[in-house]
């Protein structure tokens, strides 16, 4: 764990409503995600972000959470981003999903740990996560057989959501902060 390139907003720093992020944070994860702190730094998208963070996952109820969690592990695997791989191992486990399955992400076209679905999703993942992105027409009618259009909409939602979280963390320097291990660290401590 090192220093962010842009430093955390401490709650001595913060705004109000900054403060009040943070505390629902706090509540919610029992420590402020770093990205939160850093991004802190701008108020207005610390909000928006937030609150579009918030919809996204209220509105995902299509799709298996299985299948559309391990697509966003693979992503931020793929993109390498430390802290979204340390983040979602911890909400597959708080969402009693297969945990340790996560350590053969790398053989999920071999391995007996996931199901056709979560391959297919997979697969996709790294289609899209790809510059430039290599999906294919038979990709997504594959896709929409299994998930159906409201399903596949979904999965390419939280997939390019994710290559949009795991990109603005490494960009900003933001590596792991011990949520999978349940030793959250507070960015200003």
């Amino acid at each position: 764990m090192g220093a962010t390139r842009i430093a955390a907003v401490t709650p001595q720093q913060a705004s109000p409503l900054t403060k009040l992020l943070y505390r629902l944070a706090q509540r919610r994860y029992r420590a402020v995600p770093e990205p939160f702190a850093v991004t802190a730094n701008h108020p207005k998208l610390l909000a928006a972000n937030a609150v579009h963070e918030l919809m996204a996952q209220r509105a995902s109820t299509t799709l298996p959470a299985a299948v559309r969690e391990i697509a966003v592990y693979r992503v931020a695997w793929t993109v390498g981003c430390s802290w979204c791989v340390d983040f979602g191992a911890m909400l597959m486990r708080l969402g009693e999903l297969d945990v340790e399955r996560l350590e053969h992400i790398a053989d999920y076209a071999t391995s007996p740990r996931f199901s056709d679905d979560e391959r297919a999703a997979i697969a996709y993942a790294d289609a899209i996560t790809a510059t430039p992105t290599t999906v294919t027409d038979v990709q997504v009618a594959d896709l929409e057989r299994r998930f159906g259009p409201a399903g596949v909409v979904e999965l390419s939602y939280h997939i390019a959501l994710e290559n949009s979280r795991s990109r603005f963390n490494s960009a900003l320097g933001i590596t792991a902060q011990g949520f999978s291990t349940d030793s959250c660290r507070v960015p200003w401590a």
